[in-house]
């Protein structure tokens, strides 16, 4: 282990690539965004999901105030979305956006708007990556997010017409797929070219909704695509179960897996064969939200000593969810990592 003390980005990015670190880093790929945190900084939803300069300083805030080795800015799952056409509900302080209309239920003629990327919340999100390089430097890694074909293909179909389809109608899954595996790609090379370090895919085809042959067979090879085209390290997040399917995330080519305590950490190592880092997975609802910084900072200890690679949540945190427990995980990686 070196003794030099890494950077907070240094040591995330380090992690991510299965390299060294002087200690196990604190972070999330998704969203740390909670009311605790919104009213510290004085950003708050859902000014922050379309305004750059909130939300910048809501993203910062996990860094600075939290001492998360990560700063992450977008929030929702909707940017995309409603830059592509669904009608978005943008939500209220304690309430998470929703997409509201679907695009591609009524038509068989699938296409991406024209200008897409320059609509006003591609724009934002672009714009708080180059705010948060000014302000934060090198001093934490910027992690940018996408969303995945898979989930786009749930905004833009419904999430239920669009699973029906892959056992109905492969070929037309299969189209929506084909087209919308363009947006995560520009998307995720403009952040870069912002200043994002990093680039969070978030693609939900998990169990109990797909199964992993669907997976392997309708997914897998468009996410190699994505992953090669986009050239910066990758992480996976993939809500759920996912056990069954670890080992083709793997075989896609992500960089590290962001995965739920439904998984365990051993069987996601035994899975995922050491070809990705592994990043998670403290409980959301029975743990951060509702128990205590000492319970918190136990269980964080005991994921490290598990063998998780990156201690994070396990996915965007409650909005209720408490400053003093997402502290105690970073002093848990701290103190334990």
């Amino acid at each position: 282990m070196p003794n030099i003390p890494m950077s907070s980005k240094k040591r995330f990015l380090s992690a991510v690539m299965g390299g060294r670190v002087d200690r196990i880093p604190a972070a999330n790929a998704v969203s740390i965004a909670s009311l605790g945190l919104m009213d510290a900084c004085e950003a708050a939803f859902p000014e922050t999901h379309l305004d750059s300069r909130a939300m910048a300083r809501l993203a910062a805030a996990g860094h600075e105030l939290l001492g998360l080795d990560t700063v992450a800015p977008v929030f929702s799952v909707t940017q995309e979305a409603a830059a592509l056409g669904c009608a978005v509900d943008w939500g209220r302080r304690a309430v998470m956006p929703t997409v509201r209309t679907h695009p591609f239920a009524q038509t068989e003629a699938f296409h991406l708007p024209a200008g897409w990327l320059e609509s006003p919340p591609v724009q934002a999100v672009l714009e708080a990556i180059r705010l948060l390089r000014k302000s934060i430097g090198d001093r934490a890694a910027i992690v940018g997010k996408v969303m995945g074909p898979w989930t786009l293909s749930y905004h833009m179909m419904g999430a239920e017409d669009f699973l029906v389809s892959t056992l109905t109608h492969p070929d037309r899954a299969r189209r929506s797929l084909e087209t919308l595996k363009a947006v995560p790609v520009a998307f995720a090379c403009e952040q870069i070219r912002a200043g994002a370090d990093c680039i969070c895919l978030a693609d939900h085809a998990t169990g109990g909704m797909v199964s992993p042959i669907a997976y392997r067979d309708m997914l897998l090879p468009i996410h190699k695509e994505i992953v090669e085209s986009i050239g910066s390290p990758v992480v996976l997040h993939c809500c759920g179960n996912t056990a069954d399917r670890i080992r083709y995330f793997a075989e896609a080519g992500f960089d590290c897996y962001h995965f739920e305590s439904q998984v365990k950490i051993s069987a996601a190592r035994e899975a995922s064969a050491g070809k990705m880092s592994l990043m998670g997975n403290l409980n959301n609802p029975e743990l951060l939200l509702s128990t205590s910084p000492e319970a918190v900072f136990e269980a964080a200890c005991e994921a490290v000593r598990a063998g998780v690679d990156i201690l994070a949540p396990e996915c965007a945190v409650p909005l209720q969810t408490p400053l003093d427990n997402l502290k105690a995980l970073v002093r848990a990686a701290r103190a334990c990592g």
